[in-house]
């Protein structure tokens, strides 16, 4: 049995969107991240996080690596696509989410949301949202005229930009100047 280790309120949550989006049968263990350097979970993940991914004696951790290996062996008719310099894009894109997007969102909420509001510089969530702007171009130009990431189909690609990006509604992001990737966010999240 496939199991997931994780709070759906971590980037657990992204893992469980590609276990749902390809109906594989798991198993959920909603470790909250406070538990995560526990002796039993260590023993998962020597690093102390989550999510972890036990799937037919394979561990996964790191909740990328994770939704790559989920796509590449339960979606081969659905959320990975069959050729190998569309594999590229996929991993272009999932790891151009982790490296462009993320950290400036996570300054973000910081900064805004959760640390205390005495530790809370809102100059250093100014300077991330301007810093945002210019992946968000990027990802608005690859978007023009086209659906999803890789043209007509929803891929492991669009899952996990958009399962970092989920982030920005929630802290009510200004996207205006963004409309391809506004209309493509609200879409991917409304699966």
């Amino acid at each position: 049995m496939t199991k997931l280790y994780g709070t759906s309120r971590s980037r657990s949550a992204r893992s469980l969107w590609a276990l749902e989006e390809l109906g594989v049968k798991y198993e959920h263990f909603p470790i909250p991240t406070t538990e995560a350097k526990s002796a039993e979970h260590l023993k998962r993940n020597p690093n102390g996080h989550i999510p972890v991914l036990e799937d037919d004696g394979v561990v996964v951790w790191e909740s990328m690596a994770i939704n790559l290996y989920l796509a590449e062996k339960y979606g081969k008719s659905s959320l990975w696509p069959p050729e190998l310099a569309a594999h590229a894009d996929v991993y272009k894109w999932s790891f151009w989410a982790m490296t462009e997007v993320e950290p400036h969102l996570i300054a973000i909420m910081r900064n805004r949301v959760m640390n205390p509001p005495e530790q809370r510089d809102e100059k250093a969530a100014q300077a991330a949202v301007e810093a945002l702007k210019a992946p968000l171009n990027v990802l608005e130009g690859a978007l023009k005229g086209k659906q999803y990431l890789l043209g007509q189909n929803f891929t492991i690609a669009d899952l996990n930009v958009a399962a970092v990006m989920s982030w920005m509604p929630m802290m009510r992001l200004d996207m205006s100047s963004t409309p391809n990737v506004q209309a493509w966010l609200q879409k991917c999240l409304g699966r």
